[in-house]
């Protein structure tokens, strides 16, 4: 026996036919009022499911899935890390807040190198996503570094800062531009040229992913290497300011691409000998703007000149590719994940997603490894996303993507099948609660889709989710009533993603008189559990060290 091989389950042989997992991506189990769009939408298929022994509610945030307090919402990359391997690893923020108390990330090669060259005369450039919703970033680690950087002699200090919008309020991007400024104008007050250089919403500049839309990268490329944007401000006030002026219901994330000018010229293009760093921890959002400072042979778009700039990322971003070649903190190290057992016991796989969250059901779900285990055993599919505002096309590609999948389950290749359905988070995201009711019944739709052909091939379906957000359209008050704008009473809307727990139900016909969630164990579980639930739902043992599963067999 090796390392991965798996003992068979003794209580139960297994699935006869597929067992498939979906994951609706943003669909929490919210407080059931008028914020909560996943209530409020018709869920036939869902509702129909979520019947007594075969459901149950688990944590996706805070420390179920790694991350520093259960105040931090869940994400989608700790999420699908998470239901990918079983167990609950420290993540991105936690790894960085470590790393800056005990001053590790501070005695490694790369921030010496930093300070080598800018010794030398170069300026140091922070490029990410200002804020402190602590999934991508936060501003906190922006300041540590910022703050180390001028105590450790670096006299050019430049933020090309990207609003948020969504992990935090909608129009709440001043609340940090202030705190960070007054942080630059103490080191201002003593020598260092230290200022905002550029900046834009995540959503229209840097921050693209999985290669959706590289125009995206080419604007935040152009703002911040060489100071070219189509709007020019004397400060980052001014141009959020202006853009809110023009459109008062613009939210952070959608903000144009803009530089920061001083006496009429770019504030700080980047020059030969300066260094950059990309301050996200987070790997989804980084990977491509990392590329276009590493990458010789990238053809995505013009860069133009590249300056000689020491790049760098607050951490590795695909640990298999090795993006960044030069990072600040070292990922967390997961090994053994299920996909990685499951190929070494000849259990032949499919992951299928449309291309925004097509990265979760492979990279992320692998423990953070882009490559299969087994080309022979797993069969990765994507599925090209739309180029329009989310909430225009609510239903996405989840019809493209459930067509593909039935067939491929038609075939009887895939004994263990895992789905992403993108539409709760992405149109979610958007803010649009009408859009978010069409995206949820547009997943439930699905779900009755491929119930029929799961029952036709006789395996079993199982539905969960990798955090909150559609369940909590509307901020709430300490009260726990929603929100409201004093002049108008119309309810603030919330972006971000939500602290509540996400449904998991099973769909098995002939489960009845074989085994049940066991109600004491899903009390106190997270998403985690998944994992060996779906092992011994295909006839193994999980791993001792997995989380257990959640099933009481009779």
């Amino acid at each position: 026996m090796t390392a991965f091989t798996l003992s068979p389950n003794e209580r139960f042989r297994g699935a006869k036919g597929p067992v498939v997992l979906v994951v609706l991506d943003g669909v929490g189990v919210g407080a059931g009022d008028e914020a909560d769009a996943v209530k409020i939408a018709a869920t036939p298929a869902l509702d129909s499911m979520w019947a007594p022994g075969a459901r149950c509610t688990l944590r996706a945030h805070g420390t179920f899935v790694g991350l520093p307090t259960d105040g931090d919402m869940g994400n989608s990359e700790v999420g699908h890390n998470a239901l990918g391997c079983g167990r609950v690893f420290d993540q991105g923020a936690k790894l960085v807040d470590r790393a800056i108390a005990t001053g590790a990330l501070f005695e490694g090669d790369t921030w010496k190198a930093i300070l080598d060259r800018c010794g030398r005369g170069g300026a140091l450039h922070l490029i990410g996503l200002l804020s402190d919703g602590n999934v991508h970033s936060h501003i906190d680690q922006l300041i540590a570094l910022i703050r180390h950087a001028a105590a450790d002699g670096v006299k050019k200090i430049y933020v090309h800062a990207l609003t948020d919008g969504r992990d935090v309020g909608a129009q709440s991007a001043l609340i940090y531009v202030d705190q960070l400024e007054e942080v630059l104008g103490d080191l201002r007050a003593n020598g260092v040229d230290a200022a905002f250089a550029s900046g834009g919403g995540r959503m229209l500049v840097t921050m693209d992913r999985y290669g959706a839309d590289w125009r995206i990268v080419e604007r935040g490329w152009n703002a911040h290497v060489h100071g070219e944007a189509p709007h020019r401000f004397s400060s980052m006030r001014r141009a959020i300011e202006s853009f809110r002026g023009d459109n008062p219901e613009i939210s952070d994330q959608n903000l144009p691409p803009f530089v920061i000018e001083r006496d009429g010229q770019p504030l700080a293009p980047m020059q030969d000998g300066d260094c950059a760093i990309c301050f996200n921890f987070r790997g989804d959002r980084a990977i491509e703007i990392s590329r276009a400072f590493d990458d010789d042979d990238l053809d995505a778009f013009d860069r133009g000149r590249r300056p000689d700039v020491l790049y760098a990322g607050m951490m590795e971003y695909d640990g298999d590719t090795h993006v960044p070649e030069h990072f600040l903190v070292e990922p967390p190290a997961i090994d053994r994940t299920m996909g990685e057992y499951l190929a070494h016991n000849q259990v032949s796989q499919l992951a299928i997603a449309e291309t925004q969250k097509f990265g979760h059901v492979t990279y992320f779900w692998n423990g953070n490894r882009s490559g299969r285990f087994d080309d022979a055993l797993e069969t990765y599919l994507e599925v090209p996303s739309d180029r329009v505002s989310f909430d225009e096309r609510p239903w996405m590609k989840a019809a493209e993507i459930t067509d593909r999948l039935v067939a491929e389950l038609r075939t009887g290749t895939h004994r263990f099948v895992r789905v992403n359905y993108a539409n709760g988070d992405m149109v979610g995201h958007t803010g649009s609660f009408a859009a978010t009711v069409v995206a949820v019944e547009v997943m439930d739709l699905m779900l009755a889709r491929l119930r029929r052909v799961v029952d036709e091939l006789q395996g079993i379906l199982l539905v969960t989710a990798d955090h909150g957000n559609a369940d909590e359209m509307f901020q709430h008050g300490g009260d726990g009533h929603v929100v409201r704008e004093k002049k108008t009473g119309v309810p603030v809307v919330k972006t971000s993603h939500t602290l509540n727990p996400v449904p998991f139900v099973i769909y098995d016909p002939k489960r009845s008189d074989q085994y049940e969630i066991d109600p004491a164990r899903a009390e106190a579980a997270g998403i985690a559990n998944v994992t060996a639930t779906c092992l011994e739902l295909l006839g193994f043992r999980s791993p001792d060290d997995y989380e257990p599963s959640l099933l009481r067999f009779k």
